[in-house]
């Protein structure tokens, strides 16, 4: 079917052209049931304003959108360095927001990025989150993250999270822990739900009992999670944190309660975000390579901008980095208080593939 034009959003919602300019472009006044036309008009038909139009290269305006679940913490900062490195290195610019994992808010996110950019980086682990954005991204390019309920036509690029967990549990068990814990990511999202499946694949194939604790994937729910533990005098020797930063919140609720990590309780963490080489002792966890993988998707992106066929999924796999909080405590001295610490270099962890 023929793209939709200003003169078909004007015909459908019955005003003028004007008018419609005026909404698309917030310039000049409209009444809020013009408003409420237009838009619905641009919704129906899927119109796509002139200037962020791909068959127009022309017209480009080397801007790409991305749309993340949120903004705050170091792995969205290192997935938006990753894309921006790339972008500028190919004279594209970046408009970022955040979905806040809201579906209303997804799909407004959207919408105020078409007709000013030439496509979209689309990260969301919620299902129905991620549906709602893709069903109003009209004709442009897009690059799915991490979103298992992505279409089968679009590049998409996404972590064997249910690997990773398998792995981390296998390198806590090969250890010769037995009683292991998990801190388990919010319920509804796709990451956390297929790492605590893992988890759970893992520890049933071993013949152990689960341990499964709610987190948030944030530091608070970590140091939660170990207060828990602490208070009830758990006996638990290990645990497998959903992300790395809830596994560095455990590991200071842990050693505030004056036990040793990994002596006492050995921690594994997920994603590798650069703290997690920076603390004493330094975290074992799943590395992922979070900037490489914002190369990689804006590089699709601008591929299928320039009508290149990509429907592609790409499969990240995890890589175990073993450091000092499940073995080597001595090559890694801890602080007085037996907090981690900062460190002035970065820790240089063995690695095995996944």
């Amino acid at each position: 079917m023929k793209p939709a034009n200003i003169r078909d959003v004007a015909q459908r919602a019955e005003v003028s052209v004007a008018s419609v300019s005026r909404v698309l472009n917030g310039a000049g006044p409209v009444t809020d049931v013009t408003r409420k036309k237009v838009m619905e008009a641009v919704e129906a038909l899927q119109y796509v304003p002139h200037s962020g139009a791909r068959s127009l290269s022309t017209s480009r305006s080397q801007t790409v959108g991305v749309i993340l679940p949120d903004l705050y913490g170091e792995f969205f900062s290192e997935l938006i360095r990753g894309i921006d490195l790339a972008a500028r290195e190919r004279g594209y610019h970046l408009i970022v927001s955040s979905s806040h994992d809201d579906a209303g808010e997804a799909a407004a996110a959207v919408r105020s990025m078409r007709g000013r950019v030439d496509g979209l980086i689309l990260m969301s682990p919620h299902a129905a989150v991620g549906q709602a954005a893709a069903g109003v991204t009209g004709g442009l390019p897009v690059v799915r993250l991490n979103d298992g309920a992505a279409e089968a036509d679009r590049p998409a690029i996404v972590v064997d999270n249910h690997g990773g967990a398998v792995a981390a549990v296998k390198h806590l068990i090969a250890l010769g822990r037995s009683r292991i814990a998990h801190i388990a990511g919010p319920n509804d999202n796709m990451e956390a739900e297929a790492r605590l499946s893992g988890y759970l694949e893992a520890m049933a194939e071993a013949g152990l009992d689960a341990r499964v604790i709610e987190g948030d994937f944030d530091m608070a729910s970590g140091r939660r999670a170990g207060l828990e533990m602490a208070r009830s005098g758990d006996s638990v020797d290990a645990v497998f944190a959903g992300n790395d930063m809830m596994a560095l919140g455990v590991m200071l609720a842990l050693q505030d309660a004056g036990r040793l990590c990994p002596e006492d309780v050995a921690v594994v963490g997920f994603d590798d975000v650069p703290l997690a080489s920076l603390v004493r002792p330094g975290l074992t966890t799943l590395r992922i390579d979070i900037a490489e993988i914002g190369r990689s998707a804006l590089v699709r992106l601008l591929a299928a901008i320039d009508g290149q066929q990509d429907t592609g999924r790409q499969i990240v796999r995890p890589e175990l980095v073993i450091r000092g909080s499940t073995s080597d405590p001595d090559a890694q001295r801890p602080t007085t208080d037996g907090r981690p610490s900062f460190a002035t270099t970065t820790a240089q962890g063995d690695k095995q593939d996944v």
